[in-house]
């Protein structure tokens, strides 16, 4: 005769996993959409200033706003255009239309205004001085 041995947390655990899974599945699809309203961005610096760029195609410069103020830059825009299917029946419906934006702080102050933006061929590029207390500054030392 064989003996069975259960686990009393067998159940606990069991539906745990359950719970998990449904967990994670929530999770990657709340990540999706928040991912699909976050503009993704490439922030560089040097010594002088920052440049930040995005990729947008399909907008108009028109339809991006821009705000600097302090350390913080804020871009915001909206796609305004959704395109129609003439039977009204997508089986994949991936392009982006509404609103999206990007808040970034940046470690040092700016210079709102000598800041610069450009878009073409779908390529936002944002050019930001930093303020000029926060650039290093060589000191020459004379010798006596």
């Amino acid at each position: 005769m064989m003996t069975l041995y259960v686990s009393p947390y067998r159940r606990i655990a069991r539906r745990r996993s359950v719970m998990d899974r449904r967990l994670e599945s929530n999770n990657h699809a709340s990540e999706a959409v928040d991912r699909e309203k976050v503009l993704a961005v490439d922030v560089r610096s040097d010594d002088e200033s920052y440049t930040i760029s995005a990729l947008i195609p399909g907008i108009e410069a028109d339809d991006i706003d821009v705000e600097i103020l302090n350390k913080t830059v804020s871009i915001c825009g909206e796609f305004n255009e959704k395109l129609e299917d003439e039977n009204g029946n997508f089986l994949v419906n991936e392009l982006r239309f509404g609103r999206f934006g990007r808040v970034l702080t940046l470690p040092t102050e700016l210079d709102p205004a000598k800041a610069d933006a450009n878009l073409k061929n779908g390529v936002f590029t944002l050019r930001v001085p930093k303020a000029e207390v926060d650039r290093p500054r060589v000191i020459k030392i004379s010798a006596e």
